[in-house]
């Protein structure tokens, strides 16, 4: 399904990545593993649709999801991931960690590719937590929605450190 939607593999990667960082999430919390990996996963369906347009994606997918009869916590916490489209704020613990956890995987990655083997394996914790207080690196990473980890109840080492365990867990699929 996913595919059938998005075609760039970044993409792709990106939404394989934030799969894995909810699961993992889901796992760490004692929360339903099978919603927080498909909201993971679908979240970003549509935008290559709505061309990432602030005010509207997010929208679109939760709408092809509602359609399909996906669960509606998942729609939601997929709405939610972008609050400029819903003019809400997130309040809910699965909203925030969808915005946490698919937020993080662009910071992971940047930190990555940054490493002489371009390998996720080769990051530490404390390198992205270092990177977070570096505004120009990876400038267009939303810091504030990462830190929503502490709404939570992750602090951000440790949420950092779930992120790359689960990213470095699938890293030949998401070419890291």
């Amino acid at each position: 399904m996913l595919r059938s939607y998005v075609k760039n593999e970044r993409m792709i990667a990106h939404s394989l990545a934030s799969e894995a960082v909810l699961k993992a999430l889901a796992e760490y919390l004692g929360r339903d593993v099978n919603k927080w990996s498909q909201a993971g996963l679908l979240h970003d369906l549509d935008v290559e649709v709505t061309n990432a347009d602030p005010y509207t994606h997010a929208l679109e997918t939760a709408r092809i999801l509602t359609e399909m009869g996906i669960d509606e916590d998942v729609v939601d916490a997929i709405k939610m991931h972008n609050e400029a489209a819903t003019g809400l704020e997130r309040t809910t613990e699965f909203q925030h960690a969808l915005a946490a956890g698919e937020t993080i995987t662009g910071l992971i990655t940047a930190t990555a590719y940054v490493y002489p083997d371009r390998r996720v394996a080769s990051v530490k914790p404390k390198s992205v937590t270092k990177r977070m207080k570096e505004k120009a690196f990876a400038a267009s990473v939303k810091r504030e929605n990462i830190m929503e980890c502490e709404m939570i109840g992750i602090p951000i080492d440790k949420f950092a450190e779930i992120a790359l365990v689960a990213m470095t867990g699938i890293a030949e699929e998401i070419g890291l």
